[in-house]
């Protein structure tokens, strides 16, 4: 185990405030990780694909991004 293989369950001060943009996103404070504005789900930086820049959101995966459209498009 190295310092980056610690688990992400810790310190709510290691969670990151990013500006998403189009197909980049830009941390504005340092922090290991965001959450999924459709399930909670802590997502290491490293690991975030997806993110809506006009709502300012990150999911977890497809899966979350996709319930969230549907949400706002009326397609329960």
């Amino acid at each position: 185990m190295n310092a980056y293989d610690r688990d992400l369950s810790g310190n709510p001060a290691d969670l990151a405030v990013v500006h998403y943009g189009d197909g980049e996103f830009v941390v504005m404070k340092p922090g290991r990780f965001v959450e999924c504005a459709v399930s909670g789900v802590r997502i290491p930086l490293d690991a975030l694909r997806y993110w809506n820049p006009e709502l300012q959101e990150a999911y977890a995966g497809p899966k979350e991004a996709l319930a969230r459209w549907r949400t706002l498009n009326g397609q329960a």
